[in-house]
């Protein structure tokens, strides 16, 4: 997870990045139809009780709340992001989701990891005990970046693993995620993938070029076609291997 003495996390960046990057740097929180944040809400019944593991500033959970009309805790170790959080009126625990917190908080009909699980060294166990606190019909949430995004595959081609502040190679990212990954991750804690989407990635600077208005339909056809290649972020569901409901 991300750590409770502030911006440690980010330490790990150097002579990766000129400087450390801003712990503040994720905030969008606008609900785009084919990005992490508008195909998160989509997956989110109103009424529900939301956990969101590793919530940063706040900005999806807020958008979460606003849009979807849910009871939801957040969990953050970096104490500058927890308290960005709770500006925004969220309710979050400043600390890591570890056994005793997950006892104390009780279970959850939603578990998200928004672009979270690639910043662990040991994502599987996070996975398999957050999955111990989900309700009977529960489900585990996740965005997660696809690291065989063409722009990725490009700058391999040249020789090139460039890390950036922020976005796909993101400097403080540790782990790395593609299809036939997820799928093992999350079988091998006993969890299965119910549903799995692919955002379009229209706010990356490579498509700035082209009006959002055609690139988003453009590279919604491309991300259905090969989402392999064309796809920003991996939209995760799944639910203890199983389960009802």
């Amino acid at each position: 997870m991300l750590n409770n003495d502030e911006g440690k996390e980010d330490l790990g960046t150097r002579g990766f990045l000129d400087k450390k990057p801003d712990a503040l740097r994720y905030a969008a929180s606008t609900r785009m139809r084919w990005e992490a944040t508008g195909m998160i809400c989509d997956r989110i019944s109103s009424g529900a009780r939301v956990l969101d593991i590793g919530c940063g500033t706040g900005s999806i959970s807020s958008l979460v709340v606003s849009e979807c009309h849910v009871d939801l805790v957040g969990v953050e170790p970096d104490s500058r992001r927890a308290a960005a959080c709770r500006e925004r009126g969220l309710l979050v625990e400043c600390g890591y989701y570890d056994e005793a917190m997950a006892e104390a908080l009780g279970a959850f009909d939603v578990i998200m990891f928004a672009d979270v699980l690639e910043h662990l060294a040991d994502p599987s166990s996070l996975l398999e005990l957050a999955s111990r606190h989900l309700k009977a019909d529960g489900v585990i949430l996740a965005s997660i970046p696809n690291i065989a995004h063409w722009t990725v595959r490009l700058q391999l081609l040249f020789g090139r693993f460039d890390y950036v502040p922020s976005g796909i190679m993101d400097a403080t990212h540790l782990r790395w995620f593609t299809t036939r990954t997820i799928k093992r991750v999350f079988s091998s804690v006993g969890l299965e993938v119910v549903d799995h989407d692919w955002t379009s990635g229209a706010w990356m600077s490579q498509y700035h070029r082209v009006p959002l208005w055609l690139r988003t339909p453009i590279l919604r056809r491309l991300v259905r076609l090969i989402p392999g290649f064309f796809a920003c972020q991996h939209i995760v569901t799944a639910k203890v291997r199983g389960a009802t409901g």
